[in-house]
């Protein structure tokens, strides 16, 4: 009997764990058929926003990444990840700002027909993430910093389709570039807000080490 202790709760662990990877499995290959299409759509139509969404794509695909690969190790090693995770939403950020100054410097009006159809794909797939997602949004770091990741796209997503939608009420481009500084102000918090909390988790489990 003695040699079953602790058998169920190993198992449990175990289920719990393979359940996180297919979730972030799924998340990580949903993120990267937005990317490639969010992409496309955004060189077809010359939209800041729907670039903006593209690289965010791309950066949750990596942060997906990462947590799949830390399914399982312990707090400070998901910390540490999630620190990195922030530093990915940065970059992001910085990229958006860069494709801001580009679009500035060559204003051109983009097609909002491209852009909707876009933004509702790229709105359908972030639910479908945050869905996903939703039972860990308050477990480990490690989830709960991709659950943040997916809850941004959603807004993101609903900010590109109203960027659409003022574009063609407007006949103008200045909403897709404000649609997109919004976005790039959505990706800063953000990655404040992992950092914060992972520089905390790391902390207090080097604290608990120690």
């Amino acid at each position: 009997m003695s040699d079953c202790c602790g058998c169920g709760r190993t198992l449990e662990v175990g289920r719990m764990q393979a359940r996180q990877r297919r979730v972030l499995v799924w998340v990580l290959a949903i993120n990267l058929l937005t990317f490639v299409m969010m992409m496309a759509a955004a060189w077809h139509s010359g939209s800041a926003s729907l670039l903006s969404g593209s690289l965010d794509n791309l950066g949750d695909a990596l942060t997906y990444a990462l947590s799949l690969a830390v399914v399982g190790a312990g707090l400070a090693a998901k910390a540490r990840v999630a620190l990195l995770k922030a530093a990915f939403i940065l970059c992001a950020a910085i990229a958006v700002a860069v494709g801001i100054g580009w679009k500035l410097a060559h204003p051109q009006l983009p097609l909002f027909e491209s852009m909707g159809i876009a933004a509702l794909l790229n709105l359908a797939a972030n639910l479908l993430c945050l869905r996903l997602l939703w039972p860990y949004r308050q477990g480990d770091i490690n989830l709960a910093s991709a659950w943040a990741c997916s809850l941004n796209d959603v807004y993101e997503g609903g900010a590109v389709i109203l960027a659409a939608l003022a574009v063609w009420a407007f006949g103008a481009g200045w909403p897709d570039l404000l649609i997109a500084v919004a976005l790039l102000l959505l990706f800063l918090r953000s990655a404040w807000k992992v950092a914060r909390t992972a520089w905390r988790e790391l902390h207090g489990a080097q604290a608990r080490a120690s």
